[in-house]
C-alpha cells in the first residue's frame, strides 16, 4: 500500500495534512537535516576565521557556496543524505559526508575537508538543530496562530463589550456580565500565555563529547574554545549559549517551552468548552454553510464540531507535550538515547496544537451572538438582583440583609414585580431605593463593559 493522505497512520499527514503545510518543512526529518547542514556549515566557516595556521579564512565565494547548501536544501539533498545513512547507519555522520561531497572541484574546501565536524560530537549538531527548528516553528507557526486567535478574541471583546449576559457560576444563575468581558478574560489569559511561550530562551551547546572541550583542547591547547563556541551559538546561530552540559544539552528549556505551550492549550480548551456550552444554551448561533450536514439522521442539527475538534486536538497535544517535558530533562549519566526518539515527535505535538488553533479560529469565525436569547435569559433571572439589594441594605444597616434575601429568593421563581415589591418595602434612602428599582438583570453588569472595551494585547 502506497503512502498517501488516505493511508497515513497519523491524521496530521493524512486528513489534516493541508492545514500543517507551514510546520512540515520546519519540524520534519527534512527540517532536521536542513538545520544539521546549517550548523555544520556555520561551525566550519567559523573555524576558518579562528586564526588557525592549518585553516585559512575561506573566500567569499566558498562561504556563499557553503551557506547555499542549507538555504537551497532540497528533498533530493535530504534523500541523498538518507542514502548515505544506509551505509553509515549514523544520521549525523551521513550529513558530514554529504557536505564533504559538495567540496569536489573547490580546492580550498577540499584542502580543509577534515575541519567539517571538527571536534564535534553528534549532539553538538543535533541540539543546535533542534533549537533552530523550535525557533523557526515558534516564530513562523505557533506564535502567528496564537496571534490570530488573540486578534479574533480582541475584536469580539470590543464589539460585544456592552452586550449583557447572565453568568452561570456552578451552572446556576449568577451576577450578570457582558459577552465582551467574558471574551476579554480569555484574551487576557492567552496574551499572558503567549508572552511566556515567546520568552523562553532557546539554548544550545557546542562543547564536545561530554561537555568539556576535551578533543578541542587536544588539537589546540591554547585556544579559547568556550568563547569560540559561545560566539557560534549566539552570533552565528542566534541561540542562547549553555556553558554547563553533559554530552547533550539537558533540554530543560524544551520542558519550559512545552509546558508554556501546554498552558496556552489548556486555557483554550477552557474557552472551547465554554463556547460549546453557550451554543447549547442558545447564547451563540452558528452560521450555516450551504451543503454541510450536521447529522446523518437529524436534518436540523448544526453541531459545534470546530470547538469539539479543538478540544480533542489540544488534549492530544498536551499529552505529548507533557510526556516530553517530563522525559527530556532526564538522561542516564552523561547521556542515553531515549531523548532522540522522543524529539522526533516535536512536530507531532506542536502539529496537534496548531491543528486545534485552526479549528478554534474557524469556530470563532462561525459563531454570532443571539441577542434575543441573551435578553430572555436575563429577564427570567430577577433573582440575581438579590446581591445588589442586600449589599445596599448592608450599607444602610438594615437588619440581617443576607438572610432576608435568602428567604425571599432561594429556590423560588422571582419576577420583576416580586423583586420591585420587595425593594419598595425597604427602609432605604429614596435615592438608593429608586436606583435599585431602576435596575434590571441586564443593567447590573458593574464595570464589565468598560473592562472589555479597554482591553488590548
Amino acid at each position: 500500500m502506497n503512502l498517501s493522505a488516505l493511508t497515513a497512520l497519523s491524521p496530521l499527514d493524512g486528513r489534516y495534512a493541508a492545514k500543517l503545510q507551514t510546520l512540515r518543512p520546519l519540524l520534519s526529518e527534512f527540517g532536521l537535516m536542513q538545520h544539521r547542514v546549517q550548523v555544520e556549515v556555520e561551525w566550519f566557516i567559523a573555524l576558518s576565521d579562528a586564526g588557525f595556521a592549518e585553516f585559512k579564512p575561506l573566500s567569499e565565494a566558498s562561504r556563499g557556496l557553503l551557506r547555499s547548501l542549507s538555504l537551497r536544501f532540497s528533498e533530493a539533498d535530504a534523500q541523498a543524505i538518507k542514502d548515505i545513512e544506509k551505509t553509515t547507519n549514523h544520521d549525523v555522520k551521513a550529513v558530514e559526508m554529504w557536505i564533504k561531497g559538495r567540496f569536489q572541484g573547490h580546492a580550498d574546501l577540499e584542502a580543509a575537508a577534515e575541519f567539517v565536524h571538527f571536534a564535534c560530537t553528534s549532539e553538538d549538531i543535533n541540539n543546535t538543530s533542534h533549537a533552530l527548528m523550535l525557533k523557526a516553528a515558534r516564530e513562523q507557526a505557533l506564535l502567528p496562530a496564537l496571534d490570530k486567535l488573540l486578534q479574533q478574541l480582541g475584536a469580539m471583546a470590543h464589539t460585544l463589550a456592552a452586550l449583557p449576559m447572565l453568568s452561570r457560576t456552578h451552572g446556576q444563575t449568577a451576577s450578570p456580565t457582558t459577552v465582551g468581558k467574558e471574551v476579554a478574560n480569555v484574551a487576557a489569559r492567552l496574551a499572558t500565555a503567549r508572552a511566556r511561550i515567546a520568552a523562553v530562551p532557546l539554548l544550545a551547546k557546542m562543547n564536545g563529547a561530554v561537555g568539556n572541550y576535551n578533543a578541542h583542547l587536544a588539537a589546540y591547547p591554547g585556544f579559547d574554545w568556550e568563547g569560540f563556541s559561545r560566539s557560534v551559538v549566539e552570533d552565528r546561530l542566534g541561540l542562547s549559549f549553555n556553558p554547563y552540559t553533559i554530552q547533550i544539552e539537558p533540554h530543560d528549556y524544551m520542558a519550559e517551552l512545552f509546558d508554556a505551550v501546554a498552558r496556552a492549550n489548556t486555557l483554550l480548551i477552557d474557552w472551547a468548552r465554554d463556547v460549546w456550552g453557550y451554543i447549547s444554551l442558545g447564547y451563540f448561533k452558528q452560521k450555516v454553510k450551504k451543503g454541510e450536514v450536521g447529522s446523518s439522521t437529524m436534518p436540523h442539527k448544526v453541531n459545534p464540531i470546530d470547538f469539539e475538534n479543538a478540544e480533542g486536538n489540544f488534549g492530544l497535544a498536551n499529552a505529548l507535550l507533557g510526556h516530553m517535558s517530563h522525559k527530556l530533562p532526564v538522561s542516564r549519566w552523561q547521556r542515553d538515547l531515549t531523548d532522540s526518539t522522543v524529539l522526533r515527535n516535536m512536530g507531532v505535538a506542536l502539529g496537534y496544537a496548531l491543528l486545534a488553533c485552526d479549528s478554534l479560529s474557524r469556530g470563532i469565525d462561525k459563531v454570532e451572538v443571539n441577542a434575543a436569547a441573551l435578553a430572555a435569559d436575563l429577564d427570567a433571572a430577577w433573582e440575581v438582583l438579590a446581591e445588589p439589594v442586600q449589599t445596599v441594605m448592608r450599607r444602610h444597616g438594615l437588619p440581617d440583609p443576607y438572610n432576608q434575601l435568602k428567604e425571599f429568593t432561594r429556590g423560588q421563581p422571582i419576577t420583576r414585580e416580586l423583586m420591585q415589591g420587595f425593594i419598595q418595602g425597604l427602609a432605604l434612602p429614596e435615592e438608593d431605593k429608586q436606583r435599585l428599582l431602576a435596575m434590571t438583570p441586564g443593567s447590573y453588569t458593574g464595570l464589565a463593559a468598560e473592562l472589555a472595551a479597554r482591553w488590548k494585547a
